[in-house]
Parts: C-alpha cells; structure tokens; sequence
C-alpha cells in the first residue's frame, strides 16, 4: 500500500524513538515486508508490539501491513494511534494521509496532507499524492499544478510523469497526456504500467519499435508480475490493432491470468449476494419502503457492467444545461455497508433513518460538484446490486441500467485492465457467472420496482442514437437539447478506460470487437448460456431464481 521507510527521523520528546537503534525484529520484519513476504513480517510485528505495544516504528510498519491485506480501518486506527503516541511523526502522517486516499476520503487526506507539507514542505512525495487527492474530488487544475510543481524539482521520475500522464488524459489533453507517458518510458523503458496507459487511450497505434520494447521488456527475469500483467495487456491491445487476434488473446490471457493469481475474487460471493438481495427485496418489503427516503431529486445513477456503455450514457447525459458528470463513487456501497446486517435489515429502517441516509450520500456526494446545475451522475457500474436500496432512500433520483451484448462486454472487460474493483473481470468463467448474476438482480428489480429502472442497449444508442437519446432523457425528466447528440464536443473531465472514445462520434466498431476471438470464448459462452440466448431481454423468470453453489 504505501512504501515503508523504517529510518524515518522523527522529531519529538518521547525517548521511545528518539535513539537511532532498532530492535532486530523490526529490521527484519522491514526487510520482510520489503520482499512482500507477510506471513514472516506480521508474527515478527505482533512479538515486537507485545513486549512494547508504544514503539511507534512497529506500529507504523503494522499499519501498512494491515493496509496491503485490505484492512484499511486497522490501518487508519494504528496510524493515528502512532501519531497520538508522536504527533511529530510527520511519515505516520503522510500514511494516515494516503489511507484516507485510498479509502475514497480525498477531503480528509488533503486535510492530513496540508499538516504534512508544513512539517516537510520540500518532500515531492507529498506534492504528488496531494495532486492525486485534488483530482479525485475534480480539482484538475490543482492537481495539474502540483504535477508540474514535482516534476520541476524531480524531473526524472518516471511514475509521477505516469501520474501526469493520467491527469493529462482525464482533462482531454490527449497530446500532452501520451508526451507524459513517453517521457516515463524513456527513463523506465520496463514500466509496464506506463504502456498499458498508451494502448487504454484506445487511439494510440503502437509502432514496431514499441511492439519490440514491449517484448524485450516482458522477456526480462526481473520484471515484476505488476509491469508484467500490463505489458501483457499493452501487448495484446497491439496484436489485437494488427488483426492478429491468436497473438492477442494470448497476452490477453497471460496478463488476465497472472492478475487473477493475486486477486481474491470468489464469484460464488457474487452470487450469494445476489441471493441475499432477492430474497431481502420482496415486492412486499420494497411496497414498505416506498416514499420514506431523502426526496432529493439531485442524483442520476447510471450502473451496470463496467464497459457496456455507461461512460457514453454519462457523456450524453453531461452536455445538457441541467446535468453535472462527476464519477464513479463509491459513496452508495459504503452507506449499504453502514446498515448492520444489510440487506435485510433496510426492511427495518424507519423513515426518518432512511431519509438521513439519503441526506447522508448528497452530503459525501458533495465535494464532487463542481457546478450550479441541480442534477449530477453517479456513474459507478456495481451499484446495480443496491438499487431497492438507491430507491429507498432517494425514491426521485434516476436510474440508467447500460446493457450491452453479453459475449461483447464481457470480451471489453477481459481486455481491460482495471486498477481496482473488478475483481471479476479477469477470469471468462468469472466473467459470465458475473454477468448472469447482474442480470438476474436487476430481472427481479424490474419485477418488484417496475418502471423504476430505465435500460439504456448499447447496440440500440449505436443504431437509433436520436430516438435512444430522446427516450433517456425524457425517463430524467429533461428536455431535449440538441447539444446531447453532439456529445463529443462537450469539453469535461473523463476519468474513465473510455475517455478518448467518448470525445469521438458513436462508433459502431465496439460491437463486433469481440467476433475474430470467437473460438476462444466457449468457456465465456457456455457459462452464459440462455443469458446470452434471451438478450437483450433476461431468460423468462429470472428475476425470482436463487442460485444453490
């Protein structure tokens, strides 16, 4: 999570840390944790901890243990505990800081961020992870200002000119943004990350000399299993440019492979949540919670599958005068998460508990607001699991469920190299029992909700654009603008893999993507099964099965 410096100096009176000699524990549960070996680090940590629970040094080390397993709340609790116990410690600090960041806090770590930078106000780490939180709340000029500001005091960093390159892209400056990204492979030509950000603007065509550094790069013993999985998925976006899909599918499936190996995703977890939903969500249960939430009419959801056309929904929805695009939040997710015993407790939540919680995602919502307009998007794809719950305590926000060909989507997910959350994606079994279960929830949503949810289909917005784009903004109770059909040349932030796609006029290219890897999709088929048959409808009385593992 974030890297460990066991020799920080640390400024302050206790006597604990203020002698520079460490107990042979720590030095090797740093080393351990250093080779990423965690089973040796942590009983080293916990001995250390219990013969002196005040050593700040091995709290701080257990925190970022704690934080490269996921348990982000132990993270957090450690740190400020460190930082109680030396509230000089400027590096528990600055990882308290990007904890907060990475748990989607960005207001907070900036907060944390600014005490950082006035104990250390040289230190380019700081600056960097600052422009990082300024652009996940939107403020890209900031952010783009902090970029530059590191970059002129270490200009031979490849990573953060990968992070420019990032900010670059998301703000529409495409030309500056692929500069960025060359500049990180010129200092680090194995960066695989960096390539991988090439081939995901989907209009960079690499050249034969890209093809063979790429290749010379992935054929290193040396090259971690990170800068190898992008490389594969770099190459595969190549071959695939080239029309030589057997090549292609073959890095696709390397790198799909090697990510899976270190991603703990069980789609039987899936399926059980979907289970849990349907039965939580009776047309009983969902009568009861009717008209008891926050009446704000504020939030458009648009979710669904990653890559089934959400991004362009959002960009259309996004050139009307009264609608502000933001991104994908996961403030929905973290409010379910926050009813104990959810999902089928909501049933128990009174009005007055169910309007607050509504109150509660507009208030967190808020700081992603940029603009006067009253209605803006929240564009996270997984939310489709808790829509009883959107409608529940939001009963006016509106609903976009983007759909697209099943064999279609699932192919763009196994292509698409995700930094975080979709864990699904990288396995076609995984990929389609996904799929089903997702259209299975929301077959019963549209049974117990019906009219609730408006389904966008991809392949129809392709071939029908006005009348889709007419039908979508009338369930949003918007009038038509003509701007909406001229989408592409609304100038905004795109954080999403499909951000230079949408600066584009619909292309019907995305559709048959999929058609020269079709011999190698039967596992993805064959798990779909009369999903794939019954689209763009769900298989006759889907909505109400619950699936036995």
């Amino acid at each position: 999570m974030f890297v460990m410096q066991l020799m920080t100096n640390v400024t302050t009176s206790s006597p604990r840390i203020a002698a520079p000699v460490y107990d042979p524990r720590l030095v090797r549960a740093a080393v351990a944790m250093n080779e990423n070996d965690l089973p040796t680090a942590e009983p080293l940590l916990r001995s250390l901890l219990k013969d002196d629970p005040f050593d700040v040094r091995a709290i701080r080390l257990f925190a970022e243990l704690a934080g490269r397993i996921g348990r982000y709340n132990d993270a957090e609790n450690l740190l400020r505990r460190a930082i109680e116990l030396a509230p000089q410690f400027t590096a528990a600090k600055a990882n308290l800081a990007l904890v907060l960041y990475r748990t989607n806090r960005a207001p907070e770590a900036l907060e944390e961020l600014a005490k950082v930078t006035a104990d250390d106000p040289d230190n380019a780490g700081h600056a960097n992870l600052q422009a990082a939180a300024y652009g996940r709340i939107g403020e890209f000029d900031e952010a783009l200002a902090l970029y530059q500001q590191v970059l002129r005091q270490a200009p031979n960093q490849p990573r953060v000119w990968m992070s420019y390159g990032h900010m670059l892209k998301t703000v529409g400056r495409q030309a500056e943004g692929i500069a960025a990204y060359r500049k990180a492979i010129e200092l680090l030509p194995v960066l695989g990350e960096a390539w991988w950000s090439l081939a995901n603007l989907k209009t960079v065509k690499f050249s034969n000399d890209d093809m063979a550094a790429m290749q010379q790069a992935l054929a290193r013993t040396d090259l971690t299993a990170e800068d190898r999985w992008h490389l594969d998925f770099a190459l595969g976006k190549a071959f695939e440019d080239r029309g030589e899909a057997e090549a292609s599918f073959a890095h696709y499936a390397a790198g799909n492979e090697l990510r899976r190996r270190r991603m703990p995703y069980r789609a039987e977890d899936t399926t059980q949540n979907v289970n849990a939903a349907i039965a939580a969500f009776t047309p009983a249960v969902v009568a009861g919670l009717q008209g008891k939430g926050c009446t704000a009419p504020d939030p458009i959801f648009v979710l669904g599958m990653p890559r089934a056309g959400s991004t362009l929904i959002e960009q259309i929805l996004s050139s009307h005068s009264q609608v502000e695009g933001t991104s994908e939040l996961s403030d929905i997710g973290f409010l379910a998460r926050s009813v104990e015993g959810y999902p089928e407790t909501l049933s128990a939540l009174d009005g007055d508990e169910l309007r607050k919680l509504g109150e509660a995602y507009l208030s967190r919502t808020r700081v992603q607001r940029h603009t006067a307009r009253p209605l803006f998007i929240d564009k996270m794809p997984n939310n489709w699991l808790h829509v009883p719950f959107i409608h529940a305590i939001l009963p006016n926000a509106r609903i976009i469920d983007a759909r697209r060909h099943p064999l279609a989507c699932c192919f763009s997910n196994f292509k698409q190299h995700f930094a975080r959350g979709q864990g699904f994606s990288y396995s076609l079994d995984d990929m389609g029992r996904y799929y089903r279960d997702y259209v299975r929830a929301m077959a019963h949503f549209d049974q117990v909700l019906p009219g609730v949810v408006h389904r966008v289909i991809y392949e129809r917005m392709v071939e029908q654009t006005e009348a889709e784009v007419r039908a979508l903004l009338a369930h949003c109770g918007l009038p038509f603008e003509e701007s909406c059909l001229a989408f592409h040349e609304t100038e905004r932030a795109v954080r999403t893999a499909s951000s230079e796609q949408v600066r584009r006029p619909i292309f019907r290219d995305g559709t048959e993507a999929w058609k020269p890897f079709e011999q190698w999709l039967e596992p993805l088929r064959s798990v779909l099964g009369d999903v794939l048959e019954a689209y763009p409808d769900a298989p006759a009385d889907f909505g109400t099965d619950i699936v036995v593992n």
